[in-house]
């Protein structure tokens, strides 16, 4: 799975969001700093050359929707930047959130004892 750009992230969540979606609506979607349609186009097709979406043709149009899901994207590259800036260690990962005040006292209580409730089998 290949990282995506900054903008192609952008067009992904709003692909996870509508589920499906033509091109217009995706532009209508995005709210800062929009593309033109064509550049749009352009992304949306590098995205499903990348295999991250696949499209339904009406007529000359398409409707593209994610193959890829947001758990699955955010799993590879969560695993990724731990391992970059957090020497592979969740335990230095949430320190640095707890030193620079992201994360409270009572959430990383929360997360304790979600760790320590065994979890039940899916």
């Amino acid at each position: 799975m290949q990282k995506l750009t900054n903008k192609e992230e952008e067009i992904m969540h709003i692909l996870w969001k509508l589920k499906k979606a033509f091109v217009k609506e995706v532009q209508a979607e995005i709210t800062e700093d929009q593309p033109h349609y064509n550049t749009l186009s352009t992304i949306v097709r590098n995205l499903e050359e990348k295999g991250f979406v696949a499209h339904n043709a009406f007529g000359n149009t398409h409707q593209y929707y994610p193959i890829i899901t947001l758990e699955a994207y955010s799993k590879k590259y969560m695993n990724t930047a731990i391992d970059n800036y957090f020497n592979s260690s969740y335990k230095n990962m949430v320190s640095f959130f707890a030193k620079e005040e992201k994360i409270s006292a009572a959430e990383l209580r929360e997360i304790l004892a979600m760790i320590e409730t065994p979890q039940e089998e899916k």
